[in-house]
């Protein structure tokens, strides 16, 4: 399985002032797997220290952060020898008593020496006991499999390159394959577990029953993690999503958690799932002008979930529609294509708003600012070619150039361009 996050760690390597990296992410995103492969592509010996499962390791911390006591304490445990040519995995690393904070120590006494730490956004964002060591480390974010990574996953890399081609007229020809590996994806996600499972067996059902493990072991984590008093609003917000999703008008409304609902009631639960990594939450902004964050609305949002698989598992989205034609997508209104178009931008470090005109007659889904440009985007999920609400921002901000995505093939016009949704991960 290829991560495109390989080169950020081959980076980090390279880094002149390294300094011990966190990887962060939600559970079961790939973390250890990602790590592990890493060290055996670009390392010739590696440490590994699991701390959820190492009792002895857990308490390496616990006397004093004496770097060299610690070093020598693991070549110990591991019987290995530790030079600065090792890579030191410490995964789970909030399940060790001060674990976090000793990164500060190893920056400051020992930077010579190559340390990763891993653990779930979970455990490290509320890790409350541990004083994180700000300006002492550098962060790394995984998240589920992008598109281009599930095609390469699923054998698919002659497609990337046409793709990464932009040979529209090519791509066209091979439009019903690539629609329907997109539906595949939609479904399946990006999981890890989930499509190598799937590469291996093919089969939607087994797809299925990984996805509703993977949403009862984050609904477990709430107690694990999260204050007792703060479960049942957490579980609630969580569980309210889809709903908030699949409605026409995307924008989170209270009120349907629970009639009366206020947002004072559950704030504290939606930073809690952000802080997990679990969602995303896409501000309203009130004008299309740089910098898209001086005019934000903070009290209009939109919530998406971290994976298009687990969304169409949380609303118990059948296998067969995936071979159903388009009734996909008239079905969830655009909220799938919505949600995966939200991963894809993330998955590229585009951090995205959304636009809504005062009267909410109308509504551009994404607005990104990348680097000095900014870029409307908006989300169609057949091949309906009608964008009016893009069309008046675009005419309310005549230097901005617009972006579809849709099921529609490849067509450029003066004020805005129409991208097929496959496309994608290619052209932003």
């Amino acid at each position: 399985m290829d991560r495109t996050a390989i080169e950020q760690l081959i980076e980090w390597k390279e880094r002149k002032n390294r300094k011990p990296l966190v990887v962060r992410g939600a559970r079961q995103v790939g973390k250890t797997w990602l790590l592990k492969e890493f060290s055996k592509l670009y390392y010739e010996k590696t440490v590994y220290i699991n701390f959820e499962k190492n009792e002895l390791a857990k308490r390496l911390f616990e006397q004093d952060f004496d770097i060299w006591r610690i070093l020598r304490s693991v070549s110990l445990m591991e019987d290995v020898d530790i030079d600065e040519q090792t890579l030191l995995i410490f995964d789970e690393i909030q399940e060790a008593p001060r674990g976090i904070t000793s990164l500060k120590y190893f920056y400051e006494d020992a930077p010579q020496y190559q340390i990763i730490a891993a653990g779930s956004l979970l455990g490290i964002s509320m890790h409350q006991k541990d004083s994180f060591p700000v300006g002492k480390v550098d962060f790394m974010d995984l998240y589920p499999l992008s598109f281009h990574e599930y095609l390469l996953a699923t054998g698919n890399e002659r497609f990337t390159a046409l793709l990464k081609e932009k040979d529209w007229e090519t791509i066209t020809l091979f439009k019903e394959k690539l629609t329907t590996l997109l539906k595949e994806y939609f479904f399946i996600g990006g999981m890890p577990e989930v499509v190598d499972s799937f590469v291996r067996n093919v089969d939607f059902n087994e797809v299925r029953r990984l996805q509703l493990q993977i949403l009862d072991a984050y609904d477990r984590d709430f107690s694990k993690h999260a204050p007792i008093s703060e479960v049942p609003r957490i579980r609630m917000v969580w569980k309210s999503i889809h709903g908030q999703l699949t409605k026409e008008n995307k924008k989170f409304i209270y009120g349907m958690i629970k009639e009366g609902a206020r947002a004072r009631e559950f704030e504290l639960a939606i930073e809690w799932l952000l802080d997990a990594g679990l969602i995303y939450k896409i501000l309203r902004i009130k004008k299309g002008e740089m910098p898209l964050s001086g005019f934000v609305d903070f009290a209009a949002f939109k919530l998406y979930l971290l994976d298009t698989g687990l969304f169409c598992a949380m609303g118990n989205l059948p296998a067969k529609i995936l071979i159903e034609g388009n009734l996909l997508f008239s079905q969830f209104k655009g909220a799938v294509t919505e949600q995966y178009v939200l991963q894809q931008l993330i998955a590229r470090k585009l951090y995205p708003y959304y636009w809504s005109s005062e009267n909410s007659k109308g509504e551009v889904d994404f607005i990104i600012q990348h680097e000095d440009t900014i870029v409307p985007i908006e989300v169609k999920a057949e091949e309906n070619l009608q964008s009016k609400s893009l069309r008046a921002f675009i005419h309310r901000y005549p230097a901005l150039h617009g972006v579809r995505f849709s099921m529609s093939d490849f067509r450029q016009q003066e004020w805005m361009t129409n991208y097929p949704l496959y496309a994608l991960p290619y052209v932003i």
